[in-house]
């Protein structure tokens, strides 16, 4: 199990969770912020400094969000447009610096 930002966090950004993570698994896309399920040590930590109530511990995720959880690993798991292999495990995100694009599930999501 691992945390899962969802839909609240798109087009907002705030780092607030990405400045609390003890464990520096939280990815900065283009729009949105990327749990790395691997290396999320389920501390929660993350979850109540979210602005906009995007996190979510897997099992509390609200059905309408549902599809995030297989988002935010998709991230990692799979080439990003524009790049030729996965993320996969960085290992930390002050090291890879903000990747700048995102899922397609997020870069399609309708701008506010």
């Amino acid at each position: 199990m691992t945390y899962v930002i969802a839909e609240p966090c798109i087009d907002v950004v705030d780092r607030a969770c990405v400045e609390e993570c003890p464990v520096d698994c939280i990815y900065e896309g283009d729009r949105a912020l990327y749990i790395q399920p691997d290396e999320c040590v389920d501390c929660g930590a993350c979850e109540p400094v979210c602005p906009v109530e995007a996190i979510y511990y897997e099992d509390d995720l609200p059905a309408q969000w549902s599809v995030f959880t297989d988002d935010n690993a998709r991230f990692f798991a799979e080439p990003l447009p524009g790049a030729v292999t996965a993320l996969d495990s960085p290992g930390g995100a002050a090291k890879l610096g903000r990747v700048g694009v995102d899922t397609p599930l997020v870069a399609r999501h309708p701008a506010p």
